[in-house]
């Protein structure tokens, strides 16, 4: 799988196993043990665990249940210690708060997202962390997943989590490439929680989602199972503000299994499988015209027609997403490992109208990516004493992309009108390897009983379609001002490579005296990004129920990386300014009684590029040569962004709320001497609502059936995510109209 490993690795990888060869004194657990519901406390020792002797680590008998439970919960926590958060700012969202949402676990993961701190919503189901267009990296029980190349579908379902933790600002060395948040979930253990449930919901835009999830323990092996189907007329956002948009179904798969095997008390294995299949009907516009016209002013003919219904238009899309993730955990006295191995397959398909798209685009283009990955990753924490614990690890990743394409085209005169109206194919071809090698270390050190600090080292190195290596140093200080009074503070360096699958293969030479040929022929490859970031916050506990939050960062970036949608198929595209500064302010609030839970988040930001140094040939001139010389808005800025929501439980109902509010992303709006500054405005203030009951009817040894109602965007405000315009952004988007959905869950 992996051909060669670097001199950096093989250092890491020997000073982890060298540690765990060592001679671990079991004393040095004693201050960490781990209490599960009901079961008392896990100890080292046999004589606090009954029959420990004859069922854990022999293999001569199948363990009691209740022993199970407490060593799984044993080695979550000690999984949850090889990692660490200290001095990042972090957000997390349990499944009980996912179930009090309206919609509960029948959302899409981004929507659970958006009620995050400073996080803004754009179309195609994307949100921004922070004014950051992507950098996101998705961890599984703190496994890395290799990125796909899916824009809409989502292949992680809410069903699977027991908690999501949003990790951002300055982080420590264990989290590098995706920087700008850290979306860490934990799946849920058939051990932990057994049973499961299925159910049924649907309602407006011919909404209909059957789901079944189940746990469950069988001896040393433990399961968690979750398949869901989703069909309605809304896949993609409605690119004109109707309800029910014209040719915009989707239908979605969802598959997900966790296993882990309980060898001893003191490691397991497990595995983890997922896999999403998505279709999707890519929505229309009504009433447009092409408007695509010859140098000498006459419309363009395609097979002896100059005219299409936009109606009629028909493109879609079909993504692929699949991954497998094999682990062992080894937790005995000091030392906690986790290693595993990993693979991901992602393809995407977009059909185009034949002979719409090159009336309306001057292309019609059949695209076809496909990524395959595979990772090897290894973490590594050691109680070194009370005052320092010592953290290792190594990354190595394969991804090899390949980019099929075939495009229609009309075939221009020097002098750009049209020799003839028979479209001709253009295809493209390419593939491309990347390797990515990775490998931290760092120490998090109790100076004093108030005041930890957190250091470290990282060094990547990646090779693609670009190369570039460094060392990033990283520090973190949190110091426990006062009982309730906690001030964090920290400073990280960053290298992110480009996303490796979504850059193309595009030969720009091929498409000169074409429909399709670019204004600007430079196509130079995307660059890494490098950035300094800094971050200080505070959080202050007023009470048990209220917690109040505020939190403040910059980011200076050289070749800040943004993604665009450039033509047709619905692909991002990277791309570089050379130039890019970030800040801004985040408040939090919550507040937690016995029935009663609220939270509101409110957040500035501002996000500027200066000079576009990559994949040239997406812009045109003018706006090549205006952002040369100025500093522009990144189009998915969003400088004021406020989430929050409200749940009462009374009498086994819960009543909930929640709410976005935005000033809008960015669009380019046109002067009247006829200038187009990039991004120079932005979109009106929106706001959406939702509201949500559900009751549970408990039915004695039948379990429970749980009734729910939700309102989507209850009083139907109509607002645009997007409208078109704007640096590599395509079509106009519309946020969801109003929608009514109902659903019944039974347990098993």
């Amino acid at each position: 799988m992996f051909y060669s490993v670097r001199s950096a690795t093989r250092t890491a990888l020997a000073m982890i196993f060298s540690v765990y060869l060592s001679n671990v004194p079991a004393e040095a657990y004693a201050a960490d043990s781990v209490t599960a519901p009901d079961s008392g406390a896990y100890a080292t020792d046999s004589a606090a665990a009954p029959d420990s002797d004859a069922s854990a680590g022999t293999g001569s008998s199948t363990p009691k249940l209740d022993e199970i439970v407490v060593i799984a919960q044993h080695l979550n926590e000690a999984r949850n210690g090889i990692q660490t958060q200290t001095g990042a700012s972090t957000y997390t969202i349990n499944e009980e708060a996912i179930a009090a949402q309206p919609g509960g676990d029948n959302q899409l993961l981004n929507q659970v997202i958006l009620q995050a701190p400073d996080v803004a919503q754009d179309s195609f189901g994307q949100f921004h962390v922070r004014g950051e267009h992507n950098g996101l990296q998705y961890r599984l029980n703190g496994i890395v997943l290799p990125e796909g190349i899916s824009v809409f579908g989502q292949s992680l379902d809410p069903r699977l989590i027991s908690s999501l933790t949003l990790i951002t600002g300055a982080l420590p060395a264990e989290y590098g490439l995706r920087t700008a948040g850290i979306i860490d979930l934990k799946t849920k253990s058939g051990v932990i929680d057994p049973g499961g449930s299925v159910s049924l919901y649907g309602g407006s835009h011919g909404t209909v989602e059957p789901s079944f999830n189940y746990g469950g323990t069988d001896g040393r092996l433990n399961y968690f199972v979750s398949v869901d189907f989703l069909r309605n007329d809304l896949g993609i956002e409605s690119p004109d503000g109707r309800s029910n948009p014209d040719h915009d179904q989707t239908t979605q798969y969802h598959g997900f299994g966790y296993f882990e095997y309980i060898l001893d008390e003191s490691n397991r294995l497990s595995a983890v499988l997922s896999s999403s299949v998505g279709n999707f009907q890519i929505p229309n516009r009504a009433g447009q015209v092409p408007g695509i016209a010859n140098a000498d002013g006459t419309p363009l003919t395609v097979n002896g027609q100059t005219t299409f219904n936009s109606d009629g238009l028909q493109e879609t899309q079909r993504e692929l997403n699949h991954f497998a993730i094999l682990s062992w955990q080894h937790s005995q006295g000091a030392l906690d490992v986790q290693t595993s191995l990993t693979a991901r397959y992602s393809s995407l398909n977009f059909v185009p109208d034949p002979l719409g798209d090159v009336l309306f685009n001057g292309i019609a283009q059949n695209a076809y990516k496909q990524n395959v990955a595979y990772a090897l990753q290894s973490d590594a924490a050691y109680r070194l004493n009370d005052a320092h614990t010592l953290r290792a690890g190594v990354f190595l990743q394969s991804d090899h992309s390949k980019s099929l394409t075939t495009s229609g085209v009309i075939a221009l005169d020097n002098a750009g009108n049209q020799i003839n109206d028979i479209p001709e194919n253009v295809v493209d071809n390419g593939s491309k390897t990347e390797w990515i090698e990775s490998t931290y270390v760092q120490d998090e050190w109790k100076l004093i009983p108030s005041v930890t600090v957190n250091y470290g080292l990282r060094f990547d190195k990646f090779t693609a379609f670009t190369s570039a290596h460094q060392i990033s140093p990283r520090l973190n200080v949190v110091w426990q001002a006062l009982d309730d009074t906690t001030v964090h503070a920290g400073y990280s360096r960053y290298l992110s490579p480009p996303p490796f699958e979504l850059v193309g293969n595009e030969t720009v030479g091929k498409f000169v005296n074409t429909t399709a040929g670019p204004a600007i022929t430079q196509a130079d490859s995307p660059l890494p990004e490098q950035a300094n970031y800094f971050d200080i916050g505070v959080q202050q506990k007023v009470g048990n129920q209220y917690t109040v939050g505020l939190d403040s960062y910059y980011k200076q970036s050289h070749n800040l990386i943004d993604e665009g949608q450039f033509g047709a198929p619905i692909i991002l595209t990277p791309f570089n300014y050379t130039y890019g500064k970030q800040y801004g302010v985040e408040l939090t609030n919550g507040f937690t009684a016995q029935n009663l839970s609220a939270y509101l988040n409110l957040s500035w930001q501002y996000a500027h590029g200066k000079a576009i140094d990559s994949a040239q040939f997406n812009f045109s001139p003018d706006d090549l040569a205006y952002i040369a010389t100025h500093y522009i808005h990144l189009d998915h800025e969003q400088q004021f962004t406020a989430s929050g929501g409200v749940s009462y439980l009374w009498d086994h109902t819960r009543f909930s709320a929640d709410l976005l509010l935005g000033s809008g992303l960015r669009a380019s709006p046109t002067l009247p001497s006829g200038m187009v500054i990039p991004n120079g405005d932005h979109l009106p203030y929106y706001t959406q609502v939702n509201l949500g009951v559900n009751h549970i009817f408990h039915l004695g040894d039948a379990g429970t059936l749980t009734a729910r109602f939700d309102v989507i965007n209850v009083f139907d405000k109509i607002y645009e995510i997007r409208d078109g315009t704007g640096v590599g952004v395509g079509a106009p988007q519309f946020g969801p109209r109003r929608g009514l959905f109902f659903g019944l869950s039974k347990s098993i």
